[in-house]
């Protein structure tokens, strides 16, 4: 069972922070429990303790995601953030809303920015250093969301992270280990370094500029990052290394409230993320294209070779719509009800080629015209946030904001710095999402809802790049066609396709596919090879009747805590 399914019972403040920076193995003794009325699914154990907590002293699944976030902006290093930005679905007191704090391109920010006198990409310039570090969503986000749903002070929900910083954690041997990696890759073009080039393992890491930057963000809301001391320290940051992030930039970033994406399935009411995350419009083409591939999914073994086949001709096309269609919704238009009704999706699923791999011109756009992070939560009251946020990817541009102690994003590599040239996930843009000023990247993040008779019945999102939408697809797949348990469905081995190369098919390094079916894919054409990197780290829980079912991928170092008894006002 990966980390610690355990019951939660209230602690003060300082007992619960002297417990964090305790050996892992110090809290992994309960046994899990068979009942719960909350639960939470976290990438570590801070994030789940502190977000845990709060809901036993009565607060609700917004006031844990504002603990969660802050948290894991100091033992998440490699994805949770300040400087980055996200995405947050919201059921509370049955609505619903979504919450879009992606970062957004500098005013000085230009089409061709990342491109020589030639007309080509220049390398590194989108994913390392000051120029590829878009406006920082996050402090906004969550103070945004605080100010509609929360219900305990924001003080009192920032606190847990200041005493982390202050105090300090111990971080885990393989984050210690991931750092170490990153070390030469960032080496001396960034500070990475200077912050945490000399962690030990088994050592704690206090963050005291980090833990001043949190003070001013508990006692000013978001007035305490975007304008003021922490402010003049990014654009100080910015003058250093040539970045284009300004003051203005900062003072006039404002997040907003969009409709989620709904669309009925089945039984359930699909929630998720609308653009500029193409997320939830993909997750949407992919549960339905299956249902209208029913006759030839019937009877396939998960994870089979034609199963496998099948799955990645309907990613194809989701990812062909994708770099097509999908940006900012400020700059373009998108045709969603089309791209997500039943008679376009229908037909796409008719092109799908059940026998062999179609090629690149077979599946044009239909119209006719690493890292990230994600939580789960749910409430003794059944509210329920799907939050993922980011800094693109792991660590960001690798550059700390001096003096106050935290990583800024790459986010300006989710634009199309150039149509038809990869970014560092392999995706392919267009005009779309070409770079403009004030502009929101594309995203594939998939924070996601499936509601049952107006309630949650399953909270699920991933980080992972290009892979999120495949990997939040899968999930939800592997629950409701093959039976499967929390735990099962986000420990089963998953696969992704996406589009380019077209024959190639990466698999779960850690979980590969059966050699059976990787050698009759590979019979048929494909290439299976491991992903570059150990994709996916799911949250997912799953409310049955008055039982809850969470579970915490066991490839990373999430947790997942059920709580029951909780006293409610």
């Amino acid at each position: 069972m990966n980390g610690v399914q355990s019951m939660c019972r209230a602690r003060p403040l300082l007992l619960f922070i002297s417990l964090l920076i305790l050996p892992q193995a110090a809290l992994a003794e309960s046994a899990p429990p068979k009942i719960a009325t909350a639960a939470v699914a976290m990438p570590d154990r801070y994030g789940a303790a502190a977000s845990a907590a709060v809901l036993e002293r009565g607060g609700n699944a917004v006031d844990a995601a504002v603990t969660a976030g802050f948290v894991l902006a100091v033992t998440y290093i490699e994805a949770g953030n300040l400087g980055g930005g996200g995405f947050m679905l919201i059921h509370m007191n049955g609505e619903n809303a979504f919450l879009d704090y992606r970062e957004t391109a500098p005013k000085a920010a230009s089409r061709d920015m990342y491109l020589d006198d030639k007309g080509e990409v220049i390398p590194q310039s989108s994913t390392m250093g000051a120029k590829a570090i878009g406006v920082p969503g996050t402090v906004a986000g969550l103070w945004m969301a605080h100010q509609r749903f929360g219900s305990l002070p924001w003080k009192e929900l920032v606190q847990p992270a200041i005493e982390l910083a202050r105090a300090g954690f111990i971080p885990s041997d393989d984050l210690i280990d991931d750092i170490a990696e990153f070390l030469p890759y960032f080496g001396d073009k960034t500070n990475f370094g200077d912050y945490f080039g000399d962690l030990k393992k088994g050592a704690v890491l206090k963050q005291p500029e980090l833990a001043l930057t949190l003070e001013r963000i508990a006692a000013n809301g978001p007035v305490g990052f975007y304008e003021g001391e922490t402010a003049d320290l990014i654009v100080a940051e910015m003058d250093k290394r040539g970045g284009l992030i300004s003051l203005e930039d900062l003072a006039s970033y404002k997040p907003l409230w969009r409709d989620p994406l709904a669309a009925d399935w089945r039984d359930y009411k699909i929630l998720s993320a609308p653009p500029p995350s193409s997320g939830g419009f993909a997750v949407i083409q992919l549960v339905k294209m299956k249902d209208f591939l029913a006759e030839d999914f019937e009877g396939l073994a998960h994870n089979s070779p034609q199963y496998v086949h099948l799955i990645a001709e309907m990613e194809k096309r989701v990812f062909a719509d994708r770099a097509e269609y999908l940006g900012d919704p400020e700059f373009v238009e998108i045709d969603m009800q089309t791209l997500i009704s039943d008679d376009y999706i229908e037909r796409r699923a008719g092109e799908v080629n059940a026998s062999e791999i179609s090629t690149l011109e077979a599946v044009p756009p239909g119209l006719e015209s690493p890292d990230t992070t994600h939580y789960s939560i749910i409430d003794q009251w059944g509210n329920a946030v799907s939050n993922t946020y980011t800094l693109n990817w792991s660590y960001g541009s690798g550059v700390v904001v001096s003096g106050a102690g935290f990583l800024l994003n790459n986010e300006m590599d989710d634009f199309s710095i150039k149509p038809g040239v990869p970014n560092i996930f392999g995706v392919v843009g267009g005009d779309a999402n070409a770079v403009e000023p004030n502009k929101r990247p594309l995203s594939s993040m998939s924070p996601t809802m499936l509601m049952k008779d107006g309630k949650p019945f399953m909270v699920v999102g991933t980080p992972g790049g290009s892979t999120i939408f495949t990997s939040v697809f899968q999930a939800i797949i592997n629950v409701l066609d093959y039976d499967m348990t929390a735990l099962e469905a986000v420990d089963a081995s998953r696969f992704h396709h996406q589009l380019l190369p077209p024959d190639l098919i990466t698999m779960s390094p850690s979980r590969p596919l059966p050699s059976e079916t990787i050698q009759q894919l590979e019979d048929k054409g494909y290439r299976v090879e491991p992903h570059n990197w150990e994709f996916g780290d799911v949250q997912l829980i799953i409310v049955n009747s008055e039982a809850i079912d969470a579970a915490s991928d066991p490839r990373n170092r999430g947790e997942t805590i059920l709580i029951e008894n909780i006293t409610t006002r």
